[in-house]
């Protein structure tokens, strides 16, 4: 997003598997930096339904957050989706 949080781009990092997926932070800053942006959301789903953050999510937000943070750009949020419900860190104070 822009300063006016304007969606600048959107990309699909990554297709997981039944079970999980791998998330290359230096994909996700590459895409922010080629298209300027000032901020980023990034989000997944959970198939299950439970919407609760795991351990691995909350981690990886965090070394995401980081990451972006070196190069001026903020994590805006991360949002959990299932069919019915979604997490918001920045709802919910975890960012």
């Amino acid at each position: 997003m822009n300063r006016a949080n304007n969606t600048t781009g959107f990309a699909k990092i990554s297709q997981g598997g039944t079970a999980g997926t791998c998330v290359d932070i230096k994909i996700i800053a590459k895409y922010a930096i080629e298209s300027l942006s000032s901020s980023v959301i990034i989000c997944h789903n959970h198939p299950s339904g439970n919407i609760t953050p795991s351990e691995v999510d909350i981690n990886i937000t965090k070394k995401i957050k980081d990451a972006l943070l070196l190069l001026d750009i903020r994590l805006t949020d991360h949002i959990i989706l299932s069919e019915n419900d979604y997490y918001s860190f920045a709802d919910n104070g975890d960012l």
